[in-house]
């Protein structure tokens, strides 16, 4: 009769010790599990999804100090800049146009012609028709004279040889903010840096 309890009772807790081993690998196993699936690739930003990014870098005029390193690409159907504006007077606002001509060689930048204007249009806002698709919103620094851009140009291309095409044109600052209505350049004053897209 004892030998019968003591046999009962090893059974017992093998038993027991059985449960606790299978209930440890019930737990463990889907952790395992989801270490062995593949990891997901976060999706491409939008930048480099959008098509071959293009470069400006502005200088300064003659005894200025305004300069910008801006990247373009396109973006359904328009081109997005986005960049920085360093070296003008804190809290200042600046015109900002593309201009005709890529050459920033004369002293006064006066060789980067006049804003782009491939559609024959009035100068104007460029949040509304008519305007120079070269006419982008004013640039505003802040405290510091640092300027943020990102802004849509609608309407231009890069880099597909067209007419609206703004690969070889060149970017330029101006003194003073583009009022958006006088003509033929929002009356932004002399040209302070400027830049030609690569």
């Amino acid at each position: 009769m004892r030998s019968v309890i003591v046999i009962a009772a090893v059974l017992a807790v093998a038993g027991c010790s059985r449960n606790e081993s299978s209930e440890q690998v019930a737990v463990d196993a889907p952790a395992a599990t989801a270490s062995s699936e593949p990891a997901v690739t976060p999706p491409a930003d939008h930048a480099s999804a959008a098509g071959t990014q293009h470069r400006v870098n502005l200088t300064p005029g003659q005894g200025g100090q305004v300069a910008a390193a801006l990247d373009l690409v396109t973006s359904e159907g328009a081109v997005v800049v986005t960049g920085l504006v360093t070296g003008l007077a804190p809290d200042s606002e600046h015109g900002f146009h593309v201009h005709e001509k890529g050459d920033c060689s004369a002293v006064d930048f006066s060789s980067a012609g006049e804003h782009f204007n491939p559609t024959s249009q009035q100068h104007g806002n460029p949040a509304s028709p008519p305007h120079h698709l070269g006419d982008v919103p004013n640039v505003k620094a802040n405290s510091e004279g640092k300027a943020d851009v990102n802004t849509r140009i609608e309407g231009v291309t890069l880099g597909d040889g067209g007419a609206n095409d703004v690969v070889g044109k060149a970017f330029v600052v101006h003194a003073k903010p583009d009022d958006y209505k006088t003509q033929p350049s929002g009356d932004s004053g002399d040209r302070i840096a400027c830049g030609v897209i690569e």
